[in-house]
């Protein structure tokens, strides 16, 4: 299947912004891009395109004073299968975990492992071990916590979201990261595209998404509190520790957020007709 990807991010400036951009899809889906995958801003800047130390695609440009567009839009070839998984998949002794996943078993921003860990093994330590503890977090996290867009807020860690019990996309993922880790079972943060394929379509706008990822036998695995379920035409954009690695833009000055569009839709093959 064929997914258009896009977005039209707009902001308006009081001087010179430097910004720094997680919007380009993650480089192990890049090659299923049917279409270039460039960051385009009006007035133009100077863009410097570089991988950050988490693997994604980052940019980093200087808006001007006034208004600037930063917008995009790109195809890439999907499966169109749901979110793959291994109910076998095993818990990795952490002497022997890759030493680039030990860090997703640490402390973060967001994530407070230390303060939690008395909590997740409460709940948590019976349940069987691998991918069906992970689902029990899943599943917990999902039960437990009210999504609503009413309910944002940047500051809301982990340790937030279990005493408060409400949250967006990424306060169910933190949760269950931190949880996660609290088990010694290695988690990180994931955003990116999630479209409403396959699935009722939601009366809200469009946004850009967030889920997780845990390490079991030899590879990374999705996973999604706030939906608990597998979905169609997931997107990488970015990984890290949590949202603060995975922030779509950075802005370090004053920029006024103007406009928010994101588009993630399924379209007809592409085929030559004769």
């Amino acid at each position: 299947m064929l997914i258009r990807l896009g977005y039209d991010i707009q902001f308006e400036t009081a001087g010179e912004v430097p910004i720094v951009t997680l919007l380009n899809v993650h480089p192990s889906r890049r090659k299923d891009l049917r279409e270039p995958d460039e960051l385009q801003s009006d007035p133009l800047v100077n863009i410097e395109n570089y991988e950050d130390s988490f693997g994604n695609h980052a940019c980093r440009l200087v808006a001007p004073p006034g208004k600037i567009r930063l917008q995009n839009s790109t195809l890439i070839e999907d499966s169109g299968k749901l979110d793959e998984e291994d109910l076998g998949a095993a818990e990795v002794p952490i002497d022997k975990l890759p030493v680039n996943v030990l860090p997703f078993l640490m402390n973060s921003r967001y994530c407070e492992v230390d303060l939690l860990s008395s909590t997740a093994a409460e709940l948590f330590w019976n349940a069987p071990r691998g991918w069906q503890r992970v689902q029990a977090v899943c599943s917990w996290v999902h039960s437990k916590v009210t999504f609503g867009y009413e309910f944002s807020s940047p500051f809301r860690t982990a340790l937030d979201v279990y005493t408060e019990r409400v949250g967006v996309c990424r306060d169910f993922q933190h949760l269950a990261i931190t949880f996660c880790r609290a088990l010694n079972i290695p988690a990180r943060y994931a955003t990116g595209y999630l479209g409403d394929i396959g699935v009722i379509v939601a009366p809200s706008p469009m946004d850009f998404s967030a889920w997780f990822e845990v390490y079991l036998g030899d590879r990374w695995w999705t996973f999604d509190a706030r939906h608990n379920a597998r979905r169609i035409g997931r997107v990488l954009m970015a990984t890290g520790r949590d949202a603060t690695d995975c922030a779509i833009t950075t802005s370090f000055g004053s920029a006024k957020l103007t406009n928010f569009f994101v588009v993630s839709d399924e379209v007809a093959s592409q085929k030559s007709e004769k």
